[in-house]
């Protein structure tokens, strides 16, 4: 599981004019099921994104494809875990604890 933090690095106006872009990118991660969860922070700075992957190269190369990065108006940070508790409904998405 991958937690991807998206900071915005570009005026507001760039960003905007590549929102819908962004969105459609968004949805077809989703529809692929590489996406379980995404959304705006709070100031809205950027977004949060949950992500699940084989590995986090499969991962970055996701990330990199999205019209944000590769119009460099916003920056990535990428942090893998391990989802050794959920909710029931996300029981899928459980890993085994690692050592």
């Amino acid at each position: 599981m991958f937690v991807l933090e998206l900071t915005y690095c570009a005026p507001a106006d760039r960003i905007e004019a590549l929102r819908e872009a962004h969105m459609a990118w968004v949805d077809e991660q989703f529809e692929a099921g590489e996406f379980i969860a995404s959304g705006p922070k709070k100031p809205r700075d950027g977004g949060v994104i949950l992500a699940v992957g084989a590995d986090r190269d499969r991962v970055e190369a996701i990330a990199a494809s999205d019209p944000f990065a590769q119009e460099e108006v916003c920056a990535y940070r990428i942090t893998e875990f391990t989802a050794s508790r959920t909710a029931p409904p996300l029981r899928e998405y459980r890993q085994p604890a690692r050592s």
